[in-house]
């Protein structure tokens, strides 16, 4: 799961015990603080044993689950899952009569009721292990079990919306739709004549309205989901840890802008890649970081580790509300084209929870774009254990006055407030000022050319 992860959650098993496996079967999702997956299977067998239930914490090298095959297991795992002896075969009982031979001994009247339930039940039997789909949509045992014990079609199967990982169809979602199934839609209900009545108020209807809708707003308790107390716990230790002080500019983008409104048609024609603002600020940072190193590092104990790396992360908003960022490995290595490409990938995949566990670690430094909700500035909370993180707030048209050689004039111009935190253990005001300042000036005296 990563060096940094000591740690997961079990957070759903996909078989159950007494289920057939087969290797690099999923068989249990995990949840770590950092991205979501899942376990596949090692080997072929039987699910016959699990070590812990859904939501308990399990340390990394713990046993998830026993295993039983018939395959020879390499020396190497004899300590990571137990090998279960063969218990020893009962001894073989002696020869039962064959249905045959029972029908002869009996009267011919109840020969022939037995030769009927003989033939129903073979009927029955054969009938219970036809294959419940033949479509390419994969479906566990167990649900397979329950659509035949149900006497659920293919055509249905196919129809249920799946909620396991790749829309996967899950015991839940099957037992779901039985219940619904079964419930028979309640008789429509005929409407009261209305009643004429002069005496009444007019405003008797307004005021029923209003209680029923005052009656409806009830105070409601709502667990936190997983991630969101994952989220909490990171962001009360940091600032527990680090001395967080926040410093603002405002900087003038209209040459980025006007720059890259004259290239993103060309650039996704060229690329096949959208050119966002994301990979520009990102260009913007990168190369302040190579003039102020001391942004890029970390502490640990006593001593400051300056990074040679420079792995920029950008955070990310999840479809539920929920942040999660994502890291750009080398991204100093990369020029205009590369950025973008990393951007939208990672972006598109945390969208769909399909990071994989090095994706979001490792970090030396963190950019988030709050100006995608309309905010204009913000005070970010640092990413530990990084030093620092800046916020883009949102591009707004002002008026501004504009220096010239001919005299100073007020003008329109596109204009974003930077807003710096950093930790001030090791980053004076001075240093964090001049390296808000420094990714300004990039983004102000924009220089990038063609091709990116």
């Amino acid at each position: 799961m990563g060096e940094s992860v000591a740690e997961a959650t079990v957070t759903k098993w996909l078989k159950e015990i007494g289920e057939t496996v087969e290797m690099d079967d999923s068989i249990v999702e995990i949840a770590t603080d950092k991205v979501d997956t899942d376990v596949p299977c090692e080997v072929e067998g039987i699910l016959i044993e699990k070590r812990f239930e859904e939501n308990q914490v399990v340390a990394v090298g713990e046993v998830l689950a026993v295993i039983e095959t018939q395959q020879d297991i390499p020396d190497q795992h004899v300590d990571a899952a137990p090998i279960l002896e063969k218990k020893p075969e009962p001894a073989p009982a002696e020869t039962a009569p064959q249905p045959a031979s029972i029908i002869e001994e009996v009267e011919p009247a109840t020969a022939q009721i037995a030769n009927d339930i003989i033939e129903h039940i073979t009927t029955v039997k054969a009938t219970t292990l036809a294959p419940v789909n033949s479509s390419d949509r994969f479906y566990s045992p167990l649900v397979k079990n329950i659509a035949q014990k149900e006497g659920v079609t293919a055509a249905e199967l196919d129809a249920i919306p799946g909620t396991g990982k790749d829309q996967r169809l899950t015991k839940n979602d099957l037992l779901a739709y039985l219940q619904q199934r079964g419930q028979a839609p309640e008789p429509a209900t005929p409407k009261a004549a209305p009643i004429q009545n002069s005496n009444r108020s007019e405003s008797a209807p307004a005021i029923t309205a209003v209680k029923e809708t005052t009656a409806a707003r009830t105070d409601q308790w709502v667990e936190m989901s997983r991630m969101e107390k994952l989220i909490a716990g990171h962001m009360k230790s940091s600032l527990e840890v680090s001395a967080h002080v926040q410093s603002f500019i405002e900087a003038d983008v209209t040459e980025i802008w006007d720059w890259r409104e004259k290239v993103k048609t060309d650039f996704q024609k060229r690329t096949g890649e959208k050119l966002t603002f994301t990979p520009l600020f990102m260009h913007a940072i990168i190369q302040a970081l190579h003039d102020f190193p001391q942004l890029n590092s970390s502490i640990e104990g006593d001593h400051i580790h300056l990074k040679k790396e420079i792995n920029l992360g950008m955070a990310t908003a999840l479809p539920d509300g929920n942040l999660i960022v994502p890291v750009i490995k080398n991204a100093d290595h990369l020029n205009i084209i590369g950025l973008a490409k990393a951007v939208n990938d990672l972006a598109a995949r945390a969208r769909t929870n399909s990071l994989l566990p090095d994706e979001v670690q490792n970090g030396t430094y963190t950019m988030t774009n709050i100006g995608n909700f309309g905010s204009i500035m913000g005070t970010p909370i640092i990413n530990q254990p990084q030093v620092g993180i800046i916020a883009i707030g949102a591009i707004r048209k002002l008026p501004s006055v504009i220096e010239t050689p001919e005299g100073d004039f007020i003008g329109i111009r596109k204009k974003v407030i930077l807003s710096h935190s950093y930790d001030h253990r090791i980053i004076n005001g001075a240093t964090g000022g001049l390296f808000v300042k420094r990714v300004a000036e990039n983004l102000e005296n924009w220089a990038v050319k063609l091709p990116y």
